[in-house]
C-alpha cells in the first residue's frame, strides 16, 4: 500500500521460515532498492539510470527489471499489500469498519516510520516533484483497491466487483494517497499517524467544522 507506507527494506527484511530462494530474492530487492536510493540522493532521479542501478547492486539490468518493471516501481513498490490484507481478515469478525482500519493503518505506519528518515523524505519528494513517479503510483492504486474490495467483501457480504464496493474501497486508497501527498508537500512537519487518523475520520464522518487557522494550501518546504 505505497500510497501511506512508504518504506522498503525494513519491511522486506528476509523472515525466518522461508527457504533460501525466497530469501535470496529479498535480498536482490532490497540491494536494488538501496543502490537506487543512494544514486538518486546524489545525482538526481532523472539522471539515474537503470544500467547504473544494476551496477551498483551488482546485477544485471534484465534482473532490475525482473523485480521492478519501471524505474518508478523501485521507489513505489513495497511488502506491504499482503501483511495488510492478511491483518484486516485476522481482525475480529464484529468489530466495526473503520475500527479495523484503524488498527491495521496504526500497523502500517508505524513500521513505515521505522525507515531510514533520509530515505523517507526521498521517497516522498519524489512523490511530490517527480510526474512519472506520482503517474505511477496513482497506476498502482488500481491494484491496492482490488485487493481491499476483496476483504470488505468477504467483511461485509457484498460482492467485491460491486459498485458500491468498488468505490468505497478506492475512494479509501485515494484518501490515503492524498494525506501522503500532504505530509510530503508539508515537509513531513506533520505526524503521519495523526493525518491518516485525520483522513480515516473524514471517510466515516465528512468534512469536520472548517478550523479559522486553515489558510489554504501548503507549500513545499526545502
Amino acid at each position: 500500500m505505497a500510497a501511506t507506507t512508504q518504506s522498503s527494506a525494513p519491511a522486506a527484511e528476509p523472515q525466518p521460515g522461508l527457504g533460501l530462494r525466497e530469501r535470496k530474492k529479498i535480498k536482490t530487492r532490497i540491494a536494488i532498492r538501496e543502490a537506487t536510493y543512494r544514486l538518486i540522493g546524489r545525482q538526481g532521479y532523472d539522471a539515474t539510470t537503470i544500467e547504473q542501478i544494476a551496477e551498483a547492486a551488482e546485477v544485471s539490468p534484465s534482473t532490475v527489471f525482473r523485480y521492478f518493471p519501471t524505474k518508478e516501481d523501485i521507489v513505489l513498490t513495497d511488502e506491504y499489500d499482503p501483511l495488510l490484507e492478511q491483518e484486516l481478515r485476522e481482525r475480529p469478525a464484529d468489530e466495526p469498519w473503520f475500527d479495523s482500519l484503524r488498527h491495521v493503518l496504526r500497523k502500517a505506519v508505524g513500521i513505515g516510520t521505522s525507515e531510514d528518515p533520509e530515505i523517507s523524505r526521498l521517497r516522498t519528494r519524489l512523490m511530490v516533484e517527480v510526474p512519472a513517479v506520482r503517474s505511477r503510483m496513482m497506476e498502482s492504486m488500481s491494484v491496492t483497491g482490488r485487493l481491499l474490495s476483496r476483504v470488505i467483501g468477504e467483511r461485509t457480504g457484498r460482492d467485491p466487483d460491486g459498485l458500491e464496493v468498488r468505490v468505497f474501497a478506492m475512494s479509501l486508497i485515494g484518501a490515503l494517497m492524498e494525506a501522503s501527498l500532504y505530509w510530503a508537500e508539508t515537509g513531513q512537519g506533520d505526524d503521519l499517524a495523526d493525518l491518516v487518523e485525520r483522513t480515516v475520520n473524514v471517510l466515516e464522518h465528512g468534512l469536520p467544522p472548517r478550523n479559522p487557522e486553515d489558510r489554504g494550501t501548503p507549500r513545499m518546504t526545502s
